[in-house]
């Protein structure tokens, strides 16, 4: 990594670790399976996939769970977090963007000099946004 941020390697990784994730998902009402990667700060990774439940709002997302896999490992500070997803197993549908929970989730750990947002499709075909980009006015710890 250069100035912190992931290389073309790194994010290329961090892409195939989010959909070895997605292959986990529990996705049996919607068939929309979801995986993530977080990167942190001391080079670590964590994987997590979108796990549902009956009762609907108990379900968590993938970013939200690998996010809540880092801290509860020491991590306080995610350089990036790469989804995929889509309604078939084995095919990435679309560009699959955090939802607004999932944004001040990553927003809470993010670098003091951003973190990354990475969209995919494939290891070849992905977007990159800072999370300040996705989730402008974020709720922040008043110092």
């Amino acid at each position: 990594m250069s100035d912190n941020k992931p290389d073309k390697a790194v994010i290329q990784s961090l892409i195939s670790e989010a959909m070895s994730a997605r292959e986990k998902a529990y996705a049996p009402y919607s068939k929309f399976y979801v995986g993530a990667a977080v990167l942190a700060d001391d080079g670590r990774v964590f994987q997590g996939c979108n796990v549902e439940n009956a009762s609907y709002p108990a379900g968590s997302c993938a970013e939200t769970i690998a996010v809540n896999k880092a801290v509860s490992e020491g991590v306080r500070t995610i350089r990036a977090v790469a989804i995929v997803g889509g309604h078939q197993k084995g095919a990435v549908d679309d560009y699959i963007y955090p939802c607004g929970i999932c944004r001040q989730v990553i927003s809470e750990f993010r670098a003091p000099e951003g973190t990354m947002i990475i969209v995919a499709r494939s290891t070849e075909d992905y977007r990159v946004y800072d999370i300040s980009e996705l989730l402008v006015g974020a709720f922040t710890l008043k110092e």
